[in-house]
């Protein structure tokens, strides 16, 4: 990522602190793909979290915040910005692999095993402890979905 101005930083700061409070380690961050391009190298993928409040379910739609933190630039369509974030690359979900970033990004010291649950792959991997307990890996914090 390049320098950050100390303006730059401070929205960093608070779109991660954001971040922080709407997302917790194995929640589900939902992915809906608005575009690819022609040639196929990259894709607008917009991030939305499902989250219920007071017996109801509210959508976010948190692509402001997730594109300052992770350097991302928003698509434009006839001149128009976009809510997507603009994914550059081929051959692997390009969905996962922005929920595996923002993921990285907002759990950087690891995060404790969320218990039966646990969406980290140390367990896919021969750990079988469900009890709290550190993971190292911090991008498999969150689960990703595509709507």
């Amino acid at each position: 990522m390049a320098r950050l101005t100390k303006a730059a930083q401070a929205e960093r700061a608070d779109a991660l602190a954001k971040l922080r409070e709407w997302i917790q380690p194995g929640d589900t961050v939902y992915t809906v793909l608005d575009s690819v391009s022609v040639r196929g190298m990259s894709r607008v993928i917009r991030v939305v979290l499902l989250k219920c409040a007071d017996g109801r379910t509210v959508d976010l739609h948190p692509n402001y915040a997730v594109g300052q933190i992770l350097g991302l630039r928003h698509g434009k369509r006839n001149g128009r910005e976009l809510d997507g974030l603009v994914m550059g690359g081929c051959g692997t979900d390009m969905g996962f692999e922005l929920v595996y970033q923002l993921s990285r990004a907002l759990f950087a010291d690891g995060f404790t095993c969320t218990g039966a649950d646990c969406p980290s792959n140390d367990h896919a991997n021969g750990d079988r402890d469900r009890t709290p307990h550190g993971h190292s890996d911090p991008g498999y914090a969150l689960r990703q979905r595509w709507l």
